[in-house]
Parts: C-alpha cells; structure tokens; sequence
C-alpha cells in the first residue's frame, strides 16, 4: 500500500495510523460523513472541498490530507473504510502487534481496557491492539478473538453450557 511506504518513509507512521483510525471512527459516528464518502452524485469538486474542510478541521496531518485528495481525484473514496483498516492491519504487522477481537456486554471503561490489555500482553507475549464491539446479547462478560483462538467467558455462553448439561442428565 502505497500510504504505508509513504508514512514509514517519512517516519509519520503512527500519526498516519492515528489519523486513519479517527477518519473511520468518523465514518461510524457520523452518516452525513458516511453518506459523503459514498454519495457517487457528488461532483470531485465539491467532494475535495469538503474532504479538505474536514482535512483541516480534523487536524490531520499533510500526508493523510493529500492521500484523502488522491483517493477524491481517483473516485475511490468509498473505499476509506476499507483502506484505513487495511492500513491499521499494516501497521500492527510492522510493530509485532496483535489485532484482539473483544466482544462485550457492554462498553468498557478505560480502566477495564487497560487491564485486559495489560493480561493478553502477558499471556500472548505480544503487545495488543483491541477492535471492541458491545453484543448485549452476552448478558455479561467477555468474548476474546486473537487469531484462531477464542476465549469465551460470556454469562450467555455459560449459560447455554448449563442448559445442556442439564438436558443431559
């Protein structure tokens, strides 16, 4: 990936990876941000404008402004998501980082993510990163995804564990 060289070379990487998380962070958050990177009726013009507008207020840094133009000039900023994710996937490549899949019940505090953090670190050796999503559906605890593993500790998967054991009696 073009961006990827570009970042390491300039020694910008982490900035880049900041940024590109935000930006998808804004694609999540926001429709009317959604709905501009994938409205094909808006003319370059007016999509550079405004990607500009947002360059700017975002605070991102010179290399992302200019790859966000060259992903408007290209009509390829539908594509953003995707790219940033790929990006982020990169950069915790290059770092010898682990990308943990966290599933909870509901949304973590700062103090609850850091100490997950900080045991996974210590159980995998490997410094992680975390893509949390909220499933209240879990009822309570945690699904952890790193790789193909998968520790499940949610109340619902415990729960269903009872009920079939019980039918088995």
């Amino acid at each position: 990936m073009a961006l990827f060289a570009l970042a390491l070379e300039e020694k910008s990487l982490d900035a880049s990876a900041k940024d590109l998380a935000s930006l998808a962070r804004m694609t999540e958050e926001s429709e009317a941000f959604a709905n501009l990177l994938k409205n094909p009726v808006l003319d370059q013009n007016t999509q550079q404008k405004t990607i500009s507008a947002i360059a700017k207020k975002a605070k991102l840094q010179k290399l992302t402004a200019k790859f966000l133009g060259t992903l408007v000039t290209n009509r390829r900023l539908n594509y953003l998501q995707k790219i940033s994710a790929s990006f982020l996937k990169l950069v915790a490549d290059h770092k010898g980082e682990v990308t943990a899949e966290i599933t909870s019940a509901q949304k973590l505090t700062k103090t609850q993510a850091d100490a997950l953090k900080k045991k996974l670190k210590k159980t995998l050796g490997q410094d992680i990163s975390f893509d949390v999503t909220v499933d209240e559906t879990l009822l309570g605890g945690l699904r952890v995804k790193v790789g193909s593993r998968v520790i499940d500790s949610s109340l619902k998967t415990k729960l269903e564990n009872l009920t079939l054991q019980m039918k088995g009696v």
